[in-house]
């Protein structure tokens, strides 16, 4: 297992398009991504579980990746959010 801790730096959020975005790159991994806001854990694949959690701007978030192609998934989802 990889992990990552982050801010999300836009004032926004993790609104549509950024939710959409993570959620369809994480979905062509095999691993699991999760991301740890708030005190729940958020399937990353699921754009309905992300847009769910109202990640607010400026939140620190935990993104883990357990499996195969944990490190790939994690390099691609930095990217996203950064």
């Amino acid at each position: 297992m990889v992990s990552k801790e982050l801010t999300i730096l836009s004032d926004d959020g993790l609104h549509m398009r950024p939710a959409g975005e993570l959620a369809d790159a994480m979905g062509k991994y095999n691993c699991d991504v999760t991301i740890d806001y708030d005190g729940s854990s958020i399937d990353a694949k699921s754009i309905i579980q992300i847009m769910a959690a109202c990640i607010k701007g400026r939140s620190k978030i935990l993104i883990r990746c357990d499996g195969k192609d944990e490190e790939q998934a994690l390099k691609e989802a930095l990217k996203i959010l950064d």
